[in-house]
């Protein structure tokens, strides 16, 4: 699996955040914040892929484009990046070795941490 950084949706979550659009949650909230199949499918239907995308860090490139398995660590629930996401991606794309994809979280998480103080 090729996964690289996303570079627009890393893009999208600063700009959400220095927005104040982000919710301050806990790590384990994420199975219940995170978009259902569902909720994906309806954005993906409402704004297309390119949008769906600006929500998902990673993107595996040799996946297909235009379907939903080809973007990885989401972060948010179409509306706002949640810390919750953030801190699941971060923790999962390290144990996979994706560097510059935990890189770009890690500061995304930090700029919440900051927020908070």
């Amino acid at each position: 699996m090729a996964v690289k950084l996303n570079q627009k949706a890393s893009e999208h979550a600063r700009s959400l955040i220095k927005a104040g659009r982000y919710v301050l949650d806990n790590r384990d909230d994420w199975s219940e914040h995170q978009p259902t199949a569902a909720q994906e499918n309806a954005y993906i239907e409402e704004h297309g892929f390119a949008e769906y995308a600006r929500w998902y860090l990673g993107v595996d490139d040799e996946q297909p484009e235009d379907t939903k398995g080809r973007y990885k660590f989401p972060y948010g629930d179409f509306e706002k990046v949640h810390r919750c996401g953030l801190l699941a991606a971060e923790s999962r794309a390290g144990q996979r070795k994706y560097s510059d994809v935990e890189l770009a979280v890690a500061h995304l998480h930090g700029m919440l941490e900051a927020l908070e103080k």
